[in-house]
């Protein structure tokens, strides 16, 4: 998901390698057009983001419980329309949400004017910020959206050169492999209709071992992973420590 988010996804995570970036952004225009086509919904719980919404806490808690965010400098990479952003506000962090959508980011900044809750919003890729600001922030998180840019590699990159010594990266995004076509497209988008036909494209998709592996490229620790699960008869999300089959989150830590 954008927001990164069980609707938003910004990566190009096959097989292929690190694509070069040098003279263009790192930004699929027809992955930004998605989000800003739906962006005046991003705060409705009843919409095509319930399941961001859903998510949110697990994820949030999650990070929280592993890099507790009070008083540090977060920055999410991908942040849509603020969901995360703003959970993170709340429980004390300086956050920085970074996109590349307009939309997404008006409508995050009148919810804030709603909420009243404090996020520095600015469009910008993670490579033009982690220029501007190396080694700023104490926690950074990059969550479903590695599958909707052009060359997710050099996202995590410049979250790595974001993250201070020691700081703390979590990044999520959807496993590929026919179990995760099959829950994530299949099931997700036409079944049960719980994301808009379209939103992610199989071949997108990054395995673990794909995304682990930019990850030790960039020079972080992998420290953690966990998967999280759906019951379409409950309609309940929960983190499950070992299957990551179809969506997972990983924490990883730059080197003091």
């Amino acid at each position: 998901m954008s927001q990164q988010h069980a609707t938003k996804d910004n990566g190009a995570g096959s097989s292929a390698g690190t694509r070069s970036q040098a003279h263009s952004p790192n930004v699929d225009p027809e992955e930004i057009a998605k989000f800003e086509a739906l962006a005046s919904r991003w705060w409705d719980r009843d919409s095509e983001f319930r399941p961001l919404h859903d998510i949110n806490p697990l994820r949030a808690n999650f990070i929280d419980e592993h890099s507790p965010v009070a008083g540090q400098r977060l920055v999410d990479v991908g942040c849509g329309g603020g969901i995360l952003a703003e959970a993170m506000a709340q429980r004390g962090a300086t956050v920085t949400g970074i996109d590349m959508g307009e939309a997404p980011l008006a409508v995050a900044r009148i919810h804030q004017l709603e909420s009243g809750v404090e996020v520095d919003y600015r469009q910008s890729t993670a490579e033009s910020l982690a220029a501007e600001e190396p080694g700023a922030f104490d926690v950074v998180c990059c969550l479903e959206m590695l599958e909707h840019v052009p060359d997710p590699a050099s996202v995590v990159a410049a979250c790595a050169e974001l993250a201070r010594p020691g700081g703390n990266l979590y990044f999520s995004t959807i496993n590929r492999n026919p179990k995760a076509f099959a829950f994530a497209i299949v099931g997700a988008e036409y079944l049960l209709k719980l994301l808009p036909a379209g939103t992610h494209e199989y071949s997108k998709f990054i395995k673990p071992s794909e995304l682990a592996g930019w990850i030790r490229d960039a020079g972080l620790l992998l420290r953690e992973s966990t998967g999280l699960t759906y019951n379409p008869l409950t309609k309940h999300y929960r983190l499950h420590p070992t299957d990551v089959s179809v969506n997972y989150m990983l924490r990883a830590q730059k080197p003091e």
